[in-house]
Parts: C-alpha cells; structure tokens; sequence
C-alpha cells in the first residue's frame, strides 16, 4: 500500500510541473491579459495522473514532448502577450484534447461515423475559436493567429481509417497541415528578423513543436493510424472522474464546468437493422405492392397518342415550354473557398468578373469546376491547376509546380504570366492559351480538342501577340512496318 501511495504522490508531483510549465496556474504578471477560463485544460489529465495512465509510455511521452516544446512556445507568448497569448492557449487547449484522443484510443474501440464525430466536438470549437481570431480587420498578429488557426487541423490525424477515408497516413497528415500554417510562420519569422526576438522565438518554437516534434512521435506510436482497444469501452461512454487528491492546493483554478453534450442529429438512424428488415418484408410482400398502382391501357402509350409524335416542332408556341429534363444542368451554390488548407475549390460562379485566389502555397492545387462568365486570377505559385466544365471563363494564373489541365469546357481563355512545366487540354471546343515568355518552353497536350490557339510575346515587348493554331487532323501512313502521324496541312493552291 505505502508503494501505491508513493507512485501516485509521484505521478501528480510529475503533473503539478507538467501544469506549471504549461501555464495552467494564474500568471503574477499585470501585462498579460486575463483569459477567460473556458479554454483550460479538460480534467482528464489529472483524471489519468490518478489512474496510472502517466505510466504509458505514449502519455508520458507525449507529456514530456507538450512540456518541453509547447513550454518554449508558451514562453514566448507570453512575453508578446495580446492576442499572441490568446492564440497559444487556444493551441494548449487543442493539446490536452489531443491527449484525451490518444487515451480514448488507447481505452476504447474504434468508433462508428457519428462516434467519431462526437469525439472530435471539442476540436472542432477549439478550431472555430480560432478561426475567429483571424476574422475581422487584420491587426498586426495576423500572422500569429493564422499560423495557429491552420496548424490545429495537424490533430485530425485520429480520424484516419485507412486509405480510402481521404487523409494521408497520420505522420504524413501532421506534416502536410504544418506546411500550411508554416505560410504564415514564415512571415512572423521575416517580419520580425530584425525587431524582436520574442517574436522571432515564438515562431521557431511553433516550427520546432510540429516539425518534427509531434511528427516524429506520431511516426513511432502510431505509424499506420490508431490502434483502438478492440475489447475496450465505447468512446461514448468513456469518461475520466478525478481523483481527490491530498496535495491538491487550496485557492487552486477552480475545475472547468461540464462540456454540454454534444450536437447529436436526428436523422441518425437507432437501429438499422430493423429498417432493413422491413423494407425487405415490403419487398417480399408480392403483388400487394402493386395494387395501388393503376394500369396503362395502349390509348394511353406514347406511340398510339398523336399529340405525342416524338417529332420537335419548331415555332409552335405551345411546344416552348417542354423541354428535357436533362437538357439543362442542375448549379449548386457557387463556392470560393480553401477545404483542408490543401485545396482551393472555385465552383459555379457565374458573372463573376473578379475572383481572386490569394495567399497560395506552392503545397495547393486550384480546381475550378462550372463556372460561367466568369475570370479568376490565381496570384502566387501553387501545385496544380484544374478547369473542368466551364464555359466562357477567363483563368490568369502565375507560376504552376506540376500542370495546368482543362478539360470538358467550352470557350476558355487561360493565361500564363510565369512558367508552367505542362498544359493538358482534353474534350475542349474552343481554349485561347496565353504564354508569357517565361514559359515558352511548356508543353501542350491536347486530346479529343477542338479551336485551340496558342499565343506568344512578339519579337518585341511593343509588338502584337502572335497566334499559332493547334493541329486538329492528322494523318496516319503506314510505312517501314508502322504509322506515322502527321499533322494535315492545307494549302492555298
């Protein structure tokens, strides 16, 4: 018993420093704004001290990792203080919900869709406070709250469930998102070089806590995804109750109220086992389905009705509101908008004369999909560009990594102002390519594509663009064993 109670003496002393280091107790400081309490670290830290959970080797791990790599992130934030520190607690908050994770992980099975839904509730309100410090007009730590703001989606990795469920491994995931939020650390460490170290401290240490810190341990505890505890709880149910303990200190922060329950929605279906089985009865139900269905006798058959010839008559004023019901496509609401912080979609815009995609990253791919009447400018370097069933649309873009691709649209205009390794153009009538100099040297394919014209810098800066139209025939001549195309040339005689 005296053993016991010595390692649970032990295991709190370890989390009364760990609580220390990360700034759980009231800062003495008059500078340092007061932050309101809702954003403190959930119980279940101190709950899994109590329980011996401190002794896995991933908590403990991941605990000595938080103090030492987020305590020098927290130290320079509080230094700066303002809407910095604000930021950063919001960052430890997201930490002490991704250790809940890992013991959720570690105590339960895997969850269902709507389980795992839940589970990432207290996330997903971390990540919406967030965002809401970067909205607004811009202060002068914008760039501070952005790089925290895109770097809390590196703790979605939890969600991954194999390689169709649409993230990349979890290691691979930390470092993609980081590369996000490492835009807009990158300007914290430029605009600051030369002013203040604080600052220049905050952001190396930010870098330092992701990459390769938390990658490294994601890469070793769990390197194919989470390894849920097949016998254990459901994470529902699965709940921490702290333990009382002699060393607690009176006048201490009072323990976080109770996290109401989470958003549950009412199409979610109790038991589908019992739906199933009745819409199998129904099935198996014979002809009684169909006796409420009334019979087509052959006046009422489309061949034996002369009104309905099957033949289009043209200027008759009855006949112009009949139309296919797959004539005209179904738009949905129109969209700007970055998903993941990896992909810009631009849909359905119409009439829109100026879009513009800014702040990209050389990491994001653009794809542009229904628009109409429309032109979009892509300002910055990004990975990979794509246009896909526009029509009379106009894209301007700068620099593109891998290619620019169009395909199944109609009168596009595409203009490329820096340099572009490869254009593809497929099952497009009517595509107006814009080069600029630098990107003379880009190669175009085209396929199943018709009215396509390329056009480059004159001799000169002062002279007109000239135009080269794109082969759309071709010859095939079998000779030497093989074919050989060419493309029709004709000829004025």
């Amino acid at each position: 018993m005296e053993t016991l109670v010595s390692r649970l003496e032990a295991a709190v002393g370890r989390l009364e420093t760990i609580e220390s280091k990360l700034g759980l107790q009231s800062s003495s400081s008059s500078s340092v704004p007061a932050i309101p309490r809702e954003i403190a670290l959930p119980p279940s830290i101190t709950a899994s001290a109590a329980s011996g959970d401190n002794d896995s080797p991933n908590i403990s791990e991941y605990d000595q990792l938080v103090e030492k790599s987020f305590g020098r992130v927290l130290g320079a934030a509080e230094k700066i203080g303002g809407q910095v520190l604000e930021s950063t607690l919001l960052l430890k908050n997201a930490l002490a919900v991704h250790r809940d994770f890992l013991l959720r992980i570690k105590k339960c099975k895997q969850p269902d869709v709507a389980g795992l839904t839940r589970m990432l509730q207290p996330l997903n309100e971390t990540i919406t406070k967030a965002n809401a410090l970067t909205e607004g007009k811009r202060t002068e730590s914008f760039n501070h709250l952005k790089t925290v703001a895109e770097s809390l989606t590196v703790f979605v990795w939890v969600a991954y469930s194999g390689k169709d469920c649409g993230l990349s491994l979890p290691a691979a995931h930390v470092e993609e998102s980081w590369q996000t939020a490492e835009f807009y650390n990158n300007k914290v460490l430029v605009e600051y070089k030369n002013k203040d170290g604080n600052h220049v401290e905050w952001a190396k240490a930010m870098k330092e806590l992701y990459v390769p810190n938390l990658r490294d341990y994601v890469r070793k505890f769990y390197p194919s995804g989470p390894a849920w505890n097949s016998s254990g709880v459901d994470v529902g149910s699965f709940s921490q109750n702290p333990a009382p303990s002699k060393t607690t200190k009176a006048g201490g922060p009072p323990p976080p109220p109770p996290r109401p329950a989470p958003f549950v929605p009412t199409e979610v279906v109790e038991n589908p086992k019992e739906n199933m089985n009745a819409v199998f009865q129904q099935i198996n139900a014979g002809e009684s389905v169909t006796a409420g269905l009334r019979k087509v006798t052959n006046e009422m058959k489309t061949k034996n009705r002369p009104d309905r010839s099957g033949f289009v008559t043209v200027g008759s004023g009855k006949d112009k509101s009949v139309s296919s019901s797959h004539s005209v496509p179904k738009t949905g609401p129109p969209k700007l908008e970055l998903q993941m912080g990896r992909k810009w979609i631009v849909e359905n815009q119409i009439g829109q004369k100026n879009l513009v995609v800014g702040d990209c990253d050389p990491k994001q791919s653009v794809y542009i999909f229904g628009c109409k009447d429309s032109v979009l400018q892509i300002k910055g370097k990004v990975n990979n560009i794509t246009v896909d069933k526009c029509t009379k649309t106009g894209v301007v873009f700068m620099d593109v990594v891998s290619a620019c691709e169009i395909v199944n649209c109609n009168g596009v205009e595409v203009q490329c102002q820096g340099a572009a390794p490869t254009i593809a153009v497929d099952n497009t009538s009517g595509c107006q390519l814009y080069l600029s100099r630098g990107s003379l040297g880009t190669s175009i394919t085209t396929a199943k594509s018709t009215e396509v014209n390329v056009l480059i810098p004159g001799a000169t800066d002062d002279a007109d663009l000239v135009e080269h139209p794109l082969p759309e025939q071709f010859t095939h001549a079998y000779k030497d064993g093989q074919f050989i195309t060419s493309a029709v040339s004709h000829s004025g005689g």
